[in-house]
């Protein structure tokens, strides 16, 4: 029973290699991915029709999504039996699985955006420096990074969402509301770099890269002038491309007393999840730390 990866470029990711050392580690009864490689601007019956092979092929168990999980979800909900409550609240698919030949749709982000932040983001981080957050992206990384610290324990007095579509912004507005997030968000359609706005930004605050820029298509939502806000956090989402965000924020770290993260503990964590969910397997923190250190080998070096 082999799992499928939905994404952009599927071949270039690290799980390629990274997965026939967690198959044997965790004894699946595969050894390699079936990739399913969609253009971003992919139309509803491309969606479909993946999603479709997905389901009738009984060799693939299930399958996890990136960049396609709002698109997935808007064009082939109804081809699921059933989603997760986080699904059908913020209206996308980051994985399927199967269950007795039934379709069952998940948005783990939330759970694996939070795993991360709290392996680099300290338990009181907003309340000792008054930071706020600044989520550039809003899709469905960006939709689950909100969600997340909007409702963490230490959350920011204040998010900004940034996005070029208003159709996600307005997407991202509704979830809010729907879910009664209790932190103010303000969102902001943008047409170019964010420089500015990142400029107004308090000390401590977090800015994240969830634009895509950088990975799935070359550039970056802020100039190489730009200054980040001092004693806080550059997290860039994606861990391979160009990520020219990620390069801009280390040639500030000492000038801004910057943290800088990049995206391969996201992506360890979101890896994990979902197949631990696909394969039904209780991922104990022993055994992370074990797929963990198999994957390092893999790890791109910046």
């Amino acid at each position: 029973m082999s799992m499928g990866f939905v994404g952009v470029s599927t071949a270039e990711s690290s799980i390629m290699r990274i997965f026939p050392r967690w198959a044997e580690i965790l004894g699946l009864p595969a050894r390699s991915l079936t990739g399913f490689d969609l253009p971003l601007d992919a139309r509803a019956e491309d969606y479909r029709h993946v999603i479709g092979r997905i389901a009738a092929d009984e060799d693939i168990r299930g399958a996890l999504i990136t960049t396609h999980k709002i698109g997935v979800y808007q064009a082939a909900a109804d081809m699921f039996a059933e989603l997760d409550d986080f699904s059908a609240l913020c209206g996308e698919i980051s994985s399927l699985s199967k269950r007795d030949g039934r379709l069952i749709g998940h948005a783990l982000d939330p759970v694996t955006a939070g795993l991360a932040i709290e392996e680099f983001l300290p338990d009181n981080h907003f309340s000792s420096t008054g930071g706020e957050l600044l989520c550039l992206g809003a899709g469905g990384a960006g939709t689950a990074i909100v969600w997340y610290l909007a409702h963490r324990a230490d959350s920011p007095r204040r998010i900004f969402c940034t996005d070029i579509s208003k159709k996600r912004l307005t997407a991202l507005r509704f979830l809010l509301r729907k879910g009664s997030v209790p932190t103010h968000v303000d969102t902001v359609q943008v047409l170019g770099p964010v420089d500015t706005l990142m400029s107004q930004l308090p000390p401590g605050s977090v800015v994240v890269n969830a634009t895509g820029l950088g990975k799935d298509k070359p550039g970056s939502p802020v100039t190489e002038d730009a200054c980040f806000p001092r004693g806080g956090v550059a997290w860039e989402v994606n861990y391979r491309g160009r990520l020219e965000f990620l390069a801009t924020a280390g040639k500030r770290q000492a000038v801004d007393d910057l943290t800088v993260v990049d995206g391969w503990r996201y992506f360890i964590h979101g890896w994990s999840k979902v197949i631990a969910t696909v394969y039904r397997i209780e991922l104990t923190p022993a055994l992370l730390g074990e797929l963990s250190t198999a994957a390092d080998e893999f790890r791109p070096r910046l």
